[in-house]
């Protein structure tokens, strides 16, 4: 593994300010798939290291093991070698201090915006008062104000992957997995999703690990960039995003570190894509 140095940004600290040691580690890792025709390596050789209230971004061709690593996290995944730690736990099964965000919703047809980001607090028994409490702030937060009593054919699919935002966040977990949460939106939707998301995980200081196929929106988000190798994944490089803490859209764009960072990345894939 490599790592390219473009520079340094400014990482908010947890909500709460107690969190210490890494938020995430990944050390070593390796997933083999076990078929009837084969054996499948998916990851080898991965570790990294996230802090906490850091914003990290994963890009790579498609089948990389990308949403591999997010399973391992989460606990929903165990790997074949090597150690997953949260918070300087070992994960050894399905987790309850992280937020999942998946490409779809997945929102239940028949309960409102409310209902469904509440639901979060049914499953896990929150007292009611603080549930409905921090659901009012998230509402007022991702801009559902006016649409929290709507059902979810009644809202656009930006304002659906809010109300899973919303959902993912309620009980103020300290990890945030986003798993191509804005890869179905049209463009100008997204480049909507990702300023939000930016400004969100700046007033929450959430550690945020997004999968994205977007490398606009993997730099624009994130304070590093993991880059993928084809399978089986490994971390071919790891970017440092050399951006202000405060990031306008189109500025953002339009600056010349932005442009590097976004330039090392396809010649990164490109090569990979050559290779195979």
């Amino acid at each position: 593994m490599t790592s390219m140095t473009v520079g340094n940004t400014t990482t908010p600290r947890p909500a709460d300010g107690t969190a210490t040691g890494a938020a995430v580690e990944i050390d070593d890792v390796a997933v083999r798939f076990h078929t009837r025709k084969k054996d499948v390596t998916a990851l080898t050789d991965v570790s990294l290291r996230i802090e906490p209230g850091e914003f990290v971004s994963i890009v790579g061709a498609s089948g990389c093991g990308k949403s591999t690593l997010l399973k391992l996290v989460s606990g929903l995944l165990r790997p074949s070698s090597g150690r997953v730690r949260l918070h300087g736990e070992d994960v050894r099964g399905p987790r309850r201090d992280i937020g999942y965000v998946f490409q779809r919703a997945a929102l239940l047809d028949w309960r409102s915006a409310r209902r469904n980001i509440l639901l979060q607090a049914e499953m896990r028994r929150m007292p009611k008062g603080e549930a409905r409490a921090r659901a009012d702030e998230l509402i007022a937060m991702t801009g559902l104000s006016g649409f929290d009593d709507a059902y979810p054919n009644e809202l656009s699919g930006g304002m659906q992957q809010r109300v899973a935002l919303c959902r993912a966040l309620l009980h103020r977990p300290p990890v945030l997995l986003m798993d191509e949460p804005f890869g179905a939106l049209d463009a100008l939707t997204r480049e909507q999703m990702n300023v939000e998301l930016r400004r969100i995980w700046r007033e929450t200081g959430t550690t945020v690990l997004l999968v994205t196929h977007s490398i606009a929106e993997a730099v624009y988000l994130a304070n590093r960039v993991v880059v993928m190798t084809p399978r089986p994944g490994t971390v071919a490089e790891l970017i440092d995003v050399d951006l202000p803490t405060e990031r306008d859209y189109g500025r953002t764009m339009a600056e010349p570190s932005f442009a590097r960072a976004t330039g090392r990345i396809r010649e990164l894939l490109g090569a990979a894509t050559t290779s195979e």
